[in-house]
């Protein structure tokens, strides 16, 4: 009885020792009080990282735009999407190219096509309905990877959310972000942790952007012996008791 008891004792106490261990892999830095960092880190291939939206937004295949010329509604079409090619289709005009414009640029563009296929002062808007292009991949060891929509000016921070936070096994100082550039699929590394200091670029979200959050051995291990430890306790157990 004696020696069952010790076993039972030293189990609670790896129990606790493991637990006590991951919930400090768990815990949440403390902020810097000031200014957050904007600095890109070269020497972990940040130069192509910025914390400033951009103030202008360009269109890309897969978004959806709704076009409205002014008393004309049979010239008018909602929620139709860019083809691969960025072009998108318009009543009397066809198949004309949108991708790479603005949404003041295309307005312009439809209008002048309007008036010289016999449109008497065509006045055309134009709006964003869906943000299609913008998506972020994101793996690795967080709560919920996946594909997800994000709005213009998002954050890698916003990602990371979206993906319901890094795991209890998550290596929060290696986050891998995957970006297409003219020179190839350049990779860049960011600490979550820095991140959430301000002491690192949150960098502004790129579509296509893939990011993977890496992990913890020791945590992996921890989290392993965690689940293990009820079933070796009742064999040793069983064990002792059938000795």
């Amino acid at each position: 009885m004696a020696f069952k008891f010790s076993i039972s004792k030293r189990l609670g106490m790896v129990s606790m020792s493991a637990a006590v261990a991951l919930a400090g892999c768990a815990s949440t830095p403390e902020p810097v009080i000031g200014a957050a960092a904007t600095q890109p880190r070269m020497d972990l291939g940040q130069a192509n990282y910025s914390h400033v939206p951009a103030t202008t937004y360009a269109l890309r295949p897969s978004d959806k735009v709704t076009v409205n010329v002014f008393r004309e509604p049979e010239l008018s079409v909602e929620n139709v999407r860019l083809g691969v090619d960025g072009a998108v289709s318009l009543p009397m005009l066809g198949s004309i190219p949108a991708a790479g414009m603005t949404t003041m640029q295309f307005e312009q563009d439809v209008a002048r096509r309007l008036l010289a296929a016999g449109l008497r002062t065509p006045m055309v808007s134009v709006n964003i309905s869906e943000y299609a292009s913008h998506l972020v991949t994101v793996e690795g060891a967080v709560e919920d990877p996946g594909v997800y929509a994000f709005q213009p000016g998002s954050r890698l921070s916003a990602a990371i959310a979206m993906a319901d936070g890094p795991t209890n096994v998550a290596n929060q100082e290696q986050i891998a972000v995957f970006r297409e550039s003219p020179q190839g699929v350049l990779i860049a590394k960011f600490d979550y942790g820095q991140i959430s200091q301000g002491t690192m670029l949150d960098p502004v979200l790129q579509p296509g952007d893939r990011l993977v959050m890496g992990t913890d051995g020791l945590s992996v291990f921890y989290q392993n012996l965690l689940q293990a430890l009820p079933a070796f306790g009742v064999f040793g157990v069983a064990a002792i008791n059938s000795n």
